[in-house]
């Protein structure tokens, strides 16, 4: 792996241009060219994005985009409206302006004279959400798109619901985080005297998105708009879908290659949140070469041979000792030519139990999932599950007589009586080697009020049968011989799911666990080169970073903390920018065993940005907490300015809680 620098162009940067919108509001960019793209025009590769591409990005930027240019394109990065140093006010995340915006990026970029008039995009996460919507929307010069770790669903695969519940270990975070780096200022060096007056507006204006998400806590029409698996069909450009077994978004690569109608390919590697070449566990791979293939292919009209490869291709993990983080994740590639795959074959168990059998979980379950969207940091992953499923109710299998391979989604069927109108149900599939390690394969969770879809939940009737399906998250595994299959099921979660206002007791008549299967073959796949980028930005770091995870249990009164802090690359600068950036994370995470009211959540985040004598910085202070009515959300943001605070808002907010 490493820095390339022999390029076939030669590159030049802009540091800084405005793409004017239709309505006049301008949008920052950062380009790369090859320095005779004016008398050799090049495809564009857009990244359209909320994270600052002269600063708190600029870095990350530098590894990828004028490696593009080197090869024979533009790279581009745009500030998303009311973020980093374009005009406006960003409201949400993926509303239609959003969408609109870019066609108009779109647009403009393909009218460049250094512009071929093809335009790709390519996207992690927030830009890999952007690059679905926006092929959705058709803009004529959009001719292909690689969408890493995102989601065709915004409801049922993201940071705000899991399985129709709150999502409690991330809801909160994220709005937090999006709510500090929102109210940061435009950089003064580049935007000029009206710095000032664009900072205040954005404080003054920009909405905390936790009042949108909570507001809406069914799959309704907020929702559905930006969830392309709505109108999968509207979507007829080329589109490579990518993520990582470790991330919390590859549910939807396997649905986005089985319904999209156009050219499409799927990639699953071990990797967590992070680009394929960075991402942990490894392997790592030539992520950026593979780019090139497809572009090449979709842009440029070069034939790569990308398109005859099969569709899918996936790492079949192997069991490794449950770790909470991991360098490495043993296994091999397989391939599918289809999803879902022609030979698929099912392995099947009715795990009893011969008489009903009633459980009610403590509080205090789910310490050990680990991260919902691992990013590849240590503690990140759920270790030994043997704690956790101590505090489940579990069935397990007799050894294996032959292995297994897993590849799709496991689904779990219960025959569930339940104690009250609304209930919770987890379920988790271990692997269980012959020395009793259990080790996570994959998990499922369903609000039983949604047992009939996210859209329009019912209540349980206490005492009455139901038989209930919960999809388990896809996964590739291999199961060896001699291994048995563990279910766990719990009605707790916590800090996955925010509990149910009161405890109940599930009584379960019985299940049966179908897992999707393949035959065992050896393949001959092309390999993958090794990992490279071009040389990224210098960087000095002046106080490194640092990420711990503690957990605490009070004896005492039965109160469980789990403390999340995070430094987001410590305080460091930019050299050939001058920029100096610190930003600080810790979340809190706080339950008592027999209260699920004692539930809380609580963010406190700081960003600073400065060059010179010009110093400014963001703190926010969040927490969520709920009693049995609502759900109770407190924000503090304070503003500073050469240590002056110059602003100070607050908000306290509340939800009805939607369940029965």
């Amino acid at each position: 792996m490493g820095v390339r620098t022999d390029f076939p162009r030669s590159i030049r940067r802009i540091d800084h241009t405005w793409i004017p919108l239709a309505d006049g509001t301008r949008l920052a960019a950062r380009i790369w060219l090859p320095e005779d793209a004016e008398q050799d025009p090049v495809p564009a590769i857009l990244e359209y994005l909320p994270y600052r591409k002269g600063d708190a990005f600029a870095r990350r930027d530098s590894r990828h985009h004028p490696y593009f240019a080197g090869y024979g394109y533009a790279g581009v990065r745009v500030d998303l409206r009311g973020t980093g140093d374009s005009d406006g006010i960003i409201e949400d995340e993926y509303l239609p302006q959003e969408q609109e915006d870019a066609i108009d990026v779109i647009a403009w970029l393909a009218e460049q004279s250094w512009c071929s008039g093809e335009v790709g995009m390519l996207g992690i996460s927030w830009g890999g959400f952007n690059g679905l919507q926006v092929a959705a929307r058709r803009p004529p010069a959009l001719k292909a798109v690689i969408s890493m770790c995102a989601s065709d669903d915004r409801y049922a695969d993201d940071v705000h619901y899991v399985g129709g519940c709150v999502l409690a270990v991330d809801m909160l975070p994220w709005a937090a985080t999006m709510l500090t780096g929102n109210a940061l200022p435009p950089d003064q060096a580049v935007v000029g005297d009206g710095w000032r007056e664009t900072w205040l507006q954005r404080i003054e204006r920009t909405p905390p998105f936790i009042e949108a998400w909570l507001a809406h806590q069914r799959r309704d029409g907020y929702w559905r708009q930006g969830s392309v698996c709505e109108h999968y069909e509207a979507i007829d450009v080329p589109v490579y879908a990518i993520g990582g077994w470790a991330d919390g978004y590859t549910n939807a690569i396997p649905r986005l290659i089985e319904d999209l109608p156009g050219p499409r390919k799927g990639l699953i590697g071990p990797w967590s949140h992070a680009f394929p070449q960075d991402g942990a566990p490894g392997p790592a791979i030539g992520f950026l070469q593979e780019c090139l293939r497809w572009f090449d292919q979709h842009l440029k009209g070069i034939e790569t041979g990308i398109m005859d490869e099969p569709r899918l291709r996936a790492w079949m993990q192997d069991p490794v000792a449950p770790a909470t983080h991991h360098t490495q994740r043993p296994g091999r590639w397989v391939s599918e030519p289809a999803w879902p795959p022609p030979d698929a074959e099912a392995w099947t168990w009715d795990f009893g139990p011969e008489q009903p059998i009633s459980h009610r979980s403590i509080e205090s379950t789910g310490l050990d999932a680990g991260a919902w969207c691992a990013d590849g940091g240590e503690g990140d992953w759920p270790g030994d599950q043997r704690a956790e499923d101590a505090r489940s109710l579990t069935f397990t299998s007799e050894p294996l007589d032959e292995p297994i391979e897993i590849l799709g989604f496991p689904e779990v069927t219960l025959g569930v009586e339940v104690g009250r109108p609304s209930a919770i149900a987890v379920v988790r599939l271990c692997d269980v080697d012959p020395d009793g390690a259990s080790l996570l394969i994959t998990r499922g969770v369903l609000n039983l009020n949604h047992r009939d879809g996210h859209a329009d939940p019912q209540p349980l009737e206490p005492g009455q049968r139901y038989d209930i399906t919960i999809s388990l998250d896809a996964i590739a595994q291999r199961v060896p011989a001699g291994h048995r299959l563990r279910v766990a099921l719990s009605t707790a979660y916590w800090p996955w799911v925010w509990p149910a206002a009161k405890p109940v007791t599930v009584t379960l008549h019985g299940g049966q666990v179908t897992v999707p299967t393949r035959p065992p073959r050896d393949e001959e796949l092309p390999a993958f080169g090794p990992p490279e980028w071009a040389a990224p930005l210098a960087v000095e770091t002046i106080k490194p970073g640092r990420t711990t995870r503690r957990h605490t249990h009070d004896q005492a009164t039965g109160e469980h903390e789990l403390r999340f802090e995070w430094d987001v690359g410590g305080h460091r600068r930019l050299r050939d920018s001058a920029i100096e950036m610190n930003d600080t994370h810790v979340t809190t995470y706080r339950i008592v065993d027999g209260d699920p009211l004692s539930a809380s959540v609580r963010v406190q985040c700081s960003s600073a940005l400065g060059r010179g004598a010009w110093r400014t910085r963001i703190h926010t202070d969040s927490e969520m907490t709920a009693n049995a009515a609502e759900f109770v959300v407190r924000h503090r943001l304070d503003a500073y300015e050469s240590d002056k605070r110059i602003c100070s808002r607050s908000w306290t907010l509340a939800f009805p809680r939607d369940e029965f």
